[in-house]
C-alpha cells in the first residue's frame, strides 16, 4: 500500500515561456513518511568503529570517550552494539550485543587508551565483521567510523570494504576529527557505502558529542528502507543533474535504465524528515499548451511491516506560454534550495582548480562564493571563503581547516537546524 510515503513534486517554475531552444528547469522531489509509521520504530544494530592511534591522546580521547558513552546511553535494549578500536592493529573492544546493559558497555568504551599508528581498513573490516552477527529483517545497520589522521597503505582495501558495505546495506558515517585526515577517502567511503562524511573540529568538544548523539538519533528515526527514486520522462526531458538537498546536501549519481527511465537510489527515509531531491531537467521546446514531462515513482520497503516493493507516483505537469505575463513566478522555496546548492556546487569547483593550479579561477570562484553566502545571512562561511580566496592571492596553500569547512559545511546549508 501505498499510504507510507506522501510524495510531492513542485517545479520552481509550473508555467513557462515558449523558446525555440531547450531551457533548464527544477524539480523538487520530497519523500515524506506519513503518519501511518509514527508508531513504527526499528531496532538498530550499530558498530563504533573508533581510532585509537597515538594522535588521539589527552582531550580528543576523553572527548571520544564520552561521544561514544553519549551514543550508548540513547541505544535501548532492543538495539544491537558493538564497538571496534583501531590503530596500526584491531581490538574489538565490546563485541556484538544487546544494550541491555550499557554499563558494561561504557565500561569497555572507557579502557581505551592512545597508541599506534592509522590503519583505518582494519577497524572497517573487523566492525563489518561484528555488523554481520546482527543483521537481520527489520534492523537498521549503521557503522559510525572516526579518525584523526591519515591511513598508509590501504585507500584502496578501504574503498573496496565500502562498497561491501554498501552491498550489504550499511551506511558507513565517516567522521574526520581535526584536519590532518584524507577528506577525499572518507567521502569516498560515504559514497560507496550509501552514509554521509562529515568534519568534527578539533578544539569543540561539544561537537563530536552532539555528531554521535544526532548520528544515534537518525538511525533511530529511519522507518524507510531501500528507498529508490525512479523518473519516466518523455522524449526531450534530460535529466542534468540530481542533487539530494535533506537532509544534506549530496550529488548522487543516476542510472538510465532506459532512454527514458532513469534510477537514482535514496536508500532510508527518516520519521518526520524524509528526502528532498532537487533534479535539474532540460526541456525540449514546446508548444503552447500544458504538458505531462515525467511520472516521479519513489519504491521502498518497510521491514517493521513486512512490506516490500511498495511504490507511489506523482506526475511532472508543466505548461507553456506565449504571453510573458502568463509565466509563472518561480516558487522562493525551491529557488532558495537551488541559490544553496549552486554555493555548494561553486566551492567544490573553486578547491578543485586550486588543486589543479589554476589559482585565478579558484579565487574568483571562492569570492563568488563569499557572495552567495553573505547574502544567505551565512557570515561566518563567506569569511572563510575570503580568507581562503586571499591566501590563494598572496601566494600560498589553501588551509586544511579552511578547506574542510567549506567542504561540509557548504552541504549542510539546506538543514533547518542550527549547525554547530
Amino acid at each position: 500500500m501505498p499510504d507510507e510515503v506522501k510524495l510531492t513534486v513542485r517545479p520552481h517554475m509550473s508555467t513557462l515561456p515558449v523558446t525555440d531552444s531547450p531551457q533548464l528547469t527544477y524539480l523538487m522531489i520530497e519523500a515524506l513518511p506519513t503518519e501511518a509509521l509514527a508508531a513504527v520504530q526499528m531496532p538498530l544494530n550499530f558498530c563504533l568503529v573508533l581510532d585509537h592511534s597515538g594522535s588521539m591522546s589527552g582531550e580528543k580521547l576523553d572527548n571520544l570517550k564520552a561521544a561514544a558513552r553519549l551514543a550508548i546511553e540513547h541505544m535501548s535494549p532492543q538495539d544491537i552494539a558493538s564497538v571496534v578500536i583501531f590503530d596500526d592493529t584491531v581490538k574489538v573492544a565490546a563485541p556484538s550485543q544487546s544494550v541491555t546493559d550499557p554499563a558494561t558497555l561504557i565500561a569497555q568504551v572507557d579502557r581505551m587508551r592512545a597508541e599506534g599508528g592509522t590503519k583505518i581498513s582494519k577497524g572497517m573490516q573487523q566492525g563489518l565483521e561484528e555488523l554481520a552477527k546482527g543483521v537481520e529483517a527489520g534492523r537498521v545497520n549503521r557503522m559510525l567510523l572516526l579518525t584523526d589522521g591519515e591511513t598508509y597503505g590501504d585507500q584502496d582495501l578501504c574503498r573496496k570494504l565500502a562498497d561491501q558495505a554498501g552491498r550489504a546495506n550499511v551506511p558507513i558515517t565517516a567522521l574526520g576529527l581535526g584536519e590532518d585526515w584524507n577528506e577525499a577517502l572518507l567521502d569516498a567511503i560515504a559514497e560507496a557505502s550509501g552514509g554521509t562524511a562529515d568534519f568534527v573540529p578539533d578544539g569543540e568538544p561539544e561537537a563530536i558529542l552532539k555528531t554521535f548523539e544526532h548520528e544515534v538519533r537518525t538511525a533511530q528515526a529511519t522507518v524507510i528502507q531501500d528507498a529508490t527514486l525512479l523518473l519516466r520522462l518523455v522524449p526531450g526531458a534530460i535529466p542534468r543533474a540530481v542533487w539530494r538537498v535533506s537532509p544534506m546536501i549530496t550529488k548522487l549519481g543516476h542510472r538510465a535504465l532506459s532512454e527514458r527511465d532513469v534510477q537514482v537510489p535514496l536508500g532510508d527515509l527518516e520519521r518526520e524528515q524524509g528526502q528532498s531531491v532537487l533534479v535539474e531537467l532540460m526541456v525540449a521546446p514546446h508548444r503552447p499548451g500544458r504538458y505531462r514531462l515525467a511520472q516521479a515513482e519513489i519504491g521502498y520497503a518497510v521491514a517493521a511491516l513486512g512490506l516490500e516493493d511498495e511504490k507511489v507516483r506523482a506526475d511532472v505537469v508543466l505548461s507553456f506560454t506565449q504571453d510573458p505575463a502568463a509565466v509563472s513566478e518561480a516558487d522562493p522555496e525551491v529557488l532558495n534550495i537551488v541559490e544553496k546548492v549552486t554555493a555548494h556546487k561553486l566551492q567544490t569547483r573553486a578547491l578543485d582548480e586550486a588543486a589543479a593550479g589554476n589559482i585565478a579561477g579558484a579565487t574568483q570562484k571562492l569570492r563568488a562564493v563569499a557572495t552567495r553566502l553573505l547574502n544567505m545571512g551565512e557570515e561566518d562561511l563567506a569569511q572563510t571563503a575570503l580568507a581562503e580566496a586571499q591566501r590563494l592571492e598572496e601566494g600560498e596553500q589553501l588551509s586544511s581547516h579552511g578547506t574542510k569547512k567549506l567542504r561540509y559545511e557548504t552541504r549542510k546549508l539546506t538543514q533547518r537546524e542550527e549547525r554547530s
